[in-house]
C-alpha cells in the first residue's frame, strides 16, 4: 500500500475519479457551466495550449463560456492511466478525441483533434476534483478556411 489505498478504495476512488471525468465531458457538451465548475478545485490551473495558461476555476470557466459559446461539442475521453500518489491525490492521462461545430456566416465549419489530456486530481472534502489539466494534441485536422480555436478577446 504505497499509496495508502487498499485494493478496494482504489477501485472505488478510479471509478469515482471516471464518474469525475465522464461528468467534466458532458458538463463541456451541455454547457452546464455550474456543474463544469464544481468539478474543478478553485485553484484549479488550466494549460490549454492556444490558450495559454489559467490560474483558477473561475477564470477558466469565464474563459471556456467564450470560446465555446458559439460552438456545438464532443468530447471523447477513453483509455485511462490512473496513478496514485497517495490517498487523497491522483494522476491521470486520457486519451482524447474532440470535435468542435460551427458556422461563420453561412459556412459550416468543423475542427478534429487527437490527443491526450494530463490531468491531477485531489480529494477535498470526501469528493475528487480536478486540480490541474493540459491538452496535448498530436493530430487535427480542420474545414477550409476554418479558424480554430475562436478569438476570446473582449
Amino acid at each position: 500500500m504505497i499509496d495508502g489505498l487498499t485494493g478496494i478504495e482504489k477501485l472505488k476512488a478510479l471509478e469515482e475519479i471516471a464518474l469525475l471525468k465522464a461528468r467534466r465531458d458532458r458538463a463541456a457538451d451541455t454547457k452546464d457551466w455550474e456543474l463544469y465548475e464544481a468539478l474543478h478545485a478553485p485553484d484549479h490551473v488550466s494549460e490549454n495550449g492556444d490558450y495559454g495558461r489559467w490560474t483558477s476555476s473561475s477564470e477558466m470557466i469565464a474563459n471556456i463560456r467564450k470560446s465555446m459559446e458559439s460552438l456545438i461539442t464532443m468530447h471523447h475521453s477513453h483509455t485511462p492511466e490512473i496513478t496514485f500518489e497517495t490517498a487523497q491525490r491522483a494522476t491521470g492521462i486520457w486519451a482524447m478525441t474532440g470535435l468542435s461545430l460551427w458556422k461563420l456566416g453561412e459556412e459550416d465549419h468543423w475542427f478534429r483533434a487527437f490527443g491526450h489530456y494530463f490531468e491531477t486530481y485531489e480529494k477535498r472534502d470526501g469528493r475528487w476534483l480536478f486540480s490541474s489539466r493540459a491538452v496535448k494534441y498530436y493530430h487535427t485536422m480542420r474545414s477550409p478556411g476554418a479558424i480554430f480555436p475562436p478569438r476570446i478577446d473582449d
